[in-house]
């Protein structure tokens, strides 16, 4: 598997509750603050997350966002676009009109000043004319070590595209259907990074948000396939967005990173099967998980040497 060079984060210009994503993101909530008041409080979360991630040395290339167009969500760059080891990148199609607008070549141009060189842009933008959406990294949930997509089906997540980048990058698509738990209602969950986190020795993942039994046994035989221990959550941990975490490997060392709020959501048991094997990194980005509807995941691109 190919070193980490670094992570890409997008520090916002317009951060707030994005209208156009609000209904069928169940994370989301409008919020009584002033728009201004919410952009100071994300850009703090925002830049002590940056610290805290650089504190353990991992390299962090932060892009001022542009304020070219109004773009609130701007903060979760891995729902455009995922960079590859084998220099390629892929621009996605997203669901919110406001969202297409992230798409942003300085970003490109920005990574490839670090030293990092791309041969191919695989562009799947053009599916939004016809409403189908695959929305990168959240929508999937790449193993990239044993190449596999996980895939929980939504308006957000096209099966059809799925397998169009499954075909392109040789990866296995494991699909299935996810959903919230609440007031005794079932709502489909938006994005596959929320409900499960793929590490290379573990899995933390709410299979309870798995309601086919046949799904949840396939997910759960992939995972014991692959030799990965499986850390459940509970679906109200997966509300506190304990499912919304990623590890980065770098320097050969382990660190997962997650919110505040996922961290303090996970019990003794959990924590001790997850400091195993990886050191936790953990910060407090509470007005971007109430007002995005996104927790620390989202905010991180991956970028491979």
């Amino acid at each position: 598997m190919s070193s980490l060079h670094s992570i890409l984060m997008v520090r916002p210009s317009s951060f707030r509750t994005n209208t156009q994503t609000i209904d069928n993101n169940y994370f989301q909530k409008i919020s009584d603050l002033t728009d201004d008041v919410i952009l100071q409080k994300s850009l703090t979360e925002f830049d002590n997350l940056v610290n805290k991630i650089r504190s353990y040395g991992i390299p962090v290339t932060v892009f001022q966002d542009d304020s070219v167009y109004d773009t609130p969500d701007s903060i979760f760059p891995n729902n455009w676009i995922s960079f590859h080891s084998d220099k390629k990148i892929v621009l996605y199609p997203m669901y919110a009109e406001n969202r297409r607008l992230e798409r942003n070549e300085n970003i490109i141009k920005k990574i490839e000043s670090s030293g990092v060189k791309f041969d191919t842009i695989i562009d799947y933008s053009k599916a939004e004319l016809n409403n189908h959406f695959l929305e990168g990294t959240g929508s999937m949930v790449l193993d990239r070590k044993n190449k596999k997509a996980y895939a929980s089906i939504s308006e957000r997540t096209s099966e059809v595209l799925l397998f169009e980048f499954c075909d392109e990058f040789n990866y296995m698509p494991i699909t299935f259907k996810s959903f919230h738990n609440h007031d005794k209602e079932y709502n489909l969950i938006y994005h596959t990074n929320v409900m499960m986190c793929v590490a290379d020795k573990y899995s933390i993942i709410c299979l309870d948000s798995i309601k086919s039994k046949a799904e949840k046994k396939k997910v759960k035989q992939s995972l014991i396939d692959d030799k990965k221990e499986i850390i459940e959550i509970s679906l109200k941990q997966l509300d506190c967005f304990s499912g919304n975490m990623i590890e980065l490997i770098y320097n050969k060392k382990s660190y997962l990173v997650m919110s505040e709020t996922a961290f303090k959501s996970l019990n003794k048991n959990q924590l001790s099967s997850i400091y195993k094997y990886s050191e936790i990194i953990y910060s407090n980005v509470k007005t971007i998980e109430s007002c995005g509807g996104g927790s620390v995941r989202c905010m991180i691109a991956e970028v491979f040497n």
